[in-house]
């Protein structure tokens, strides 16, 4: 599976709250959801986001309270990956649960806002397109490629 989009760029430590702020959080709908999808860290987001744009983050990125709804924000708001040097683990099982594809790199800090990124998945191969480098992170096991690629865990049980 291979991912192409544009990079919007975050540093260390971005919560739950700050990718869907918890006024909001009396929705479930996807779509209501991504109209405020970081608005708490980046206002014009969800302006300048375009269907199959990536986020890059440094480390920790989801920490903060364990709710579905921020990966769920994320993906309805058009992103097609997340990459980060690290997850919070509880964002890490939410994201792939929902479906939405993330990478960790420890080399995601030496990646830019706006540059172009051509992913595949499967082998965590990641190339800057903007930049001429190439990066590796790890690739999805089988198992958890099933999940994704299915649209989440509940689909992929529905699915088996």
């Amino acid at each position: 599976m291979t991912i192409q989009g544009t990079v919007h760029k975050y540093l260390d430590n971005v919560d739950t709250d700050v990718i869907i702020p918890a006024r909001y959080l009396n929705s479930s709908d996807p779509a209501e959801l991504a109209k405020h999808c970081m608005e708490d860290i980046d206002a014009d987001f969800v302006q300048k986001v375009q269907p199959g744009d990536i986020i890059v983050a440094r480390q920790n990125f989801g920490c903060g309270s364990s709710r579905e709804h921020a990966p769920l924000a994320i993906k309805a708001a058009g992103v097609s990956l997340v990459i980060a040097r690290s997850f919070a683990r509880i964002f890490f099982r939410n994201a792939i649960n929902i479906g939405l594809p993330i990478l960790e790199c420890p080399a995601a800090d030496e990646i830019a806002a706006g540059d172009a990124l051509r992913v595949n998945l499967d082998e965590g191969i990641i190339e800057n397109l903007t930049q001429g480098t190439v990066y590796q992170a790890e690739g999805f096991p089988p198992f958890l490629r099933n999940v994704i690629e299915k649209g989440g865990l509940l689909a992929s049980i529905a699915r088996s």
